[in-house]
């Protein structure tokens, strides 16, 4: 039984094919990181779950370091060198911390499962606490929008605010989304000349940063993903959120309906906000950077 056991946990646990990969992406990851400020320093936070690495951007400004910081929750398959547009925005009105979410292909190690919505609260909730974080603006993106919004329900004690960036969480992941991961993934195979016209067609910025699009090709023969799509939320949930929220979605996204969610989070969230940036898909923080980082700031402003 303990060796069924361990083998059913290994299934469902994250790894790397092997060092000489796993390094070759590193290197890659390192030159998205690069794309934006580098970090005022990087830690490791043990949880039962596994090793969360932790990247720390510090304010220059001392009034803005007394300030509630942000944390950043990557999409599936992803890592915190994603945030490289929003990082320098947010560090400027405070204190922000990205985590590789174990599970993922980053500098986290995995050892348990986390899918299931009460562990990754847990989870979160233990490395915010090795982080010292008392109180956080938590921004989810994608798949750490389902994050973000377990977060919000299971464990809201260190919550000031949850920002969610065309998230998961609020609908089953239908085939579409899945279709248009797999026409990207093949799209970055695609000749360099013809790039930016399927960039503006699949609303896919990873095609047309360089630096993006190698460290996506490489994750995928790096990393083994163990991980189920998780369940979204049911109504009764989303009511019992008391977390302040703001949701902006991608008016072309393929992962929720954003209409649909403009008028359902509200009315289920109380004072939930919902916005929808136009000529983008899933990755409004990358294709309209600046106007999502001012949205982003203005909101945690008025939070406090």
């Amino acid at each position: 039984m303990p060796d069924t056991m361990t083998h059913d946990r290994d299934r469902a646990v994250g790894r790397y094919v092997n060092e000489a990969v796993r390094d070759r992406y590193f290197a890659a990851c390192d030159a998205v990181h690069a794309l934006g400020p580098a970090p005022s320093g990087e830690c490791d936070v043990e949880t039962r779950f596994g090793t969360t690495h932790v990247y720390h951007y510090a304010p220059a400004d001392p009034g803005a370091a007394a300030r509630t910081p942000a944390v950043l929750l990557h999409g599936a398959g992803g890592n915190s060198a994603q945030w490289y547009p929003n990082v320098a925005a947010l560090r400027a009105q405070r204190p922000v911390y990205a985590l590789d979410t174990p599970g993922d292909p980053g500098r986290s190690t995995h050892r348990e499962p986390i899918h299931q919505p009460a562990r990754a609260a847990q989870w979160l909730d233990e490395a915010l606490e090795g982080l010292g974080l008392d109180r956080v603006h938590l921004v989810g993106s994608s798949y750490g929008g389902w994050l973000a919004l377990n977060q919000a329900l299971h464990r809201p004690g260190r919550l000031a605010s949850v920002t969610l960036l065309d998230p998961g969480g609020l609908e089953k992941v239908g085939l579409r989304f899945f279709v248009w991961i797999f026409v990207s993934l093949f799209a970055t195979c695609a000749p360099k000349a013809l790039r930016p016209r399927l960039a503006a067609w699949l609303d896919q910025p990873v095609l047309v940063v360089p630096e993006l699009r190698a460290m996506v090709r490489l994750g995928v023969r790096a990393y083994r993903i163990r991980r189920p799509a998780p369940l979204p939320l049911t109504e009764a949930e989303l009511r019992g959120i008391r977390t302040p929220l703001y949701l902006l979605l991608g008016k072309r996204s393929l992962l929720v309906h954003p209409r649909r969610q403009q008028e359902r989070v509200p009315r289920l969230v109380p004072g939930a906000r919902v916005e929808i940036v136009s000529d983008t898909g899933h990755g409004p923080q990358i294709d309209h950077a600046e106007a999502v980082n001012d949205r982003m700031v203005r909101f945690m402003a008025s939070v406090g």
